[in-house]
């Protein structure tokens, strides 16, 4: 079992030398293996895949078919080092998570945060200034949270107004353009931070109050309890608006705002998908359904353009 150990890391090496993070499929592949050292199995079944795959009757079905396919993408690859390897079909379990209902923020309801964020208690000051650049720059941008959390001090040119988002989902750079209100903001963060926290190029543009990076499960604790104090989020409510919501809501503000001007959407669509950092157009295309008055626009546009054609 040594050998299909080192088989489980090669391969998950190989797939992020194509882009992608595979942080749960290191958790399940490494779950899977341990499995099959237990049960002493030699190889590779789809007998032995779909048991431990629905092993936990209290998961959903979805949760189910995400383990088999992470079990099926691996055995693919070992079929090329262990003939014996069988490779569960892809239709063994059906299942899809639904994907979420994003939530659009209300211009109201996003000052509402702002303004909370510069009350978050702070043993030097920096705290309040750090979410609220934070939560801004998610509203304004439509970044992912891991993006802005990894961005570096050389990564935000303050002078041109230019973000640089290195290496994120599937590999890809990219440049964002900023406001000039929001360059003005950062350019008073930067000052503050640095006063506090002399910085370097590869230092964290973000910090916390010790200077250093913030981290990705303290940003959510503090967003939920601010979500509380504001009304977005019930006092023992598990879901709710969440900081990806301000992605969905930047991307639907600038369909809206194209169609509204009578902008060719589609053709412009790309345009969106490549600022975004979506690995495909398509991705983007959901946001169409995502929000009704999209969808009502959308089949207006077709309407007029189809009038005179029966």
């Amino acid at each position: 079992m040594i050998c299909m150990r080192k088989a489980v890391k090669e391969y998950l090496k190989l797939r992020r030398s194509l882009g992608y993070k595979l942080r749960d499929h290191e958790v399940g592949l490494t779950s899977f293996v341990s499995f099959l050292e237990r049960i002493r199995a030699r190889h590779i079944t789809t007998v032995i895949a779909l048991t431990w795959a629905t092993q936990h009757t209290g998961q959903q079905p979805a949760e189910w078919a995400k383990r088999l396919r992470f079990v099926r993408g691996f055995a693919q690859y070992f079929s090329a080092i262990d003939p014996c390897t069988e490779i569960p079909p892809a239709d063994m379990l059906p299942y899809r998570p639904s994907r979420a209902h994003p939530y659009l923020y209300s211009d109201q309801e996003i000052l509402r945060l702002l303004k909370a964020a510069r009350k978050i208690p702070s043993r030097n000051g920096l705290r309040p200034w750090t979410y609220y650049c934070l939560f801004g720059l998610l509203a304004v941008t439509g970044m992912r949270i891991s993006e802005v959390l990894s961005l570096k001090c050389q990564d935000v040119d303050l002078a041109t107004g230019l973000l640089t988002i290195r290496h994120t989902k599937f590999g890809k750079s990219r440049l964002v353009p900023m406001h000039p209100s929001t360059r003005q903001m950062l350019v008073a963060y930067a000052h503050r931070r640095d006063c506090l926290f002399p910085t370097v190029g590869n230092s964290s543009f973000l910090a916390s109050d010790y200077g250093r990076q913030l981290e990705a499960s303290a940003v959510r604790r503090i967003f939920y309890g601010i979500s509380r104090l504001i009304g977005l989020r019930g006092q023992s409510a598990s879901h709710g608006p969440r900081l990806h919501d301000f992605r969905h809501r930047f991307a639907v503000e600038t369909l809206l705002n194209w169609y509204h001007r009578g902008e060719d959407v589609e053709r412009r669509l790309p345009i969106l998908s490549t600022y975004l950092g979506h690995a495909h157009v398509t991705d983007t295309y959901w946001y169409l359904s995502a929000c009704p008055e999209l969808m009502s626009l959308a089949t207006l546009r077709l309407e007029k353009r189809w009038e005179g054609w029966s």
